[in-house]
């Protein structure tokens, strides 16, 4: 039997700072294409759990130690990548401590609903919207 084609996979960490208040959270601004802010983030290694990709992404982008508190949601549409059909899970984590951009995160800021970029890299405006959803009401991302 031939092997399948697949999506490639992916783990993104929406970090929140519980050091700070209100609880803001942290976006990197990409180094390399698609440029733009974005929630941090990177390709599973194979053998590797989603969680681990998570945890590990978060560390090598922000320098920040993360403790994952919930799945947010799977996010699959082909065209949120315009490098390569891209599927990603979508955590939520707590962190404390100053974020510093590493591996190809140019910049590292921390913001909140009111503060964050307007333009944001692959289809983060919509993963930041749920993860509103998810903070002011505990539901999680609804299945389209």
């Amino acid at each position: 039997m031939a092997k399948p084609v697949t999506p490639l996979v992916a783990a993104d960490t929406i970090i929140e700072l519980i050091d700070r208040p209100g609880r803001p959270f942290v976006l990197i601004e990409r180094a390399f294409e698609p440029l733009g802010w974005a929630i941090p983030g990177g390709f599973v290694d194979v053998g590797e759990t989603m969680e681990a990709a998570a945890t590990r992404e978060a560390a090598e982008e922000t320098g920040l130690s993360v403790r994952l508190t919930a799945l947010l949601g799977l996010y699959s549409d082909p065209s949120r990548d315009s490098r390569n059909h891209t599927v990603t899970a979508v955590y939520v984590a707590e962190a404390t401590g100053l974020p510093i951009a590493a591996d190809d995160a140019k910049e590292c800021g921390v913001f909140t609903f009111e503060t964050m970029p307007k333009i944001l890299a692959f289809d983060h405006n919509k993963v930041l919207a749920d993860y509103h959803d998810f903070v002011t009401s505990g539901r999680v991302t609804p299945l389209r």
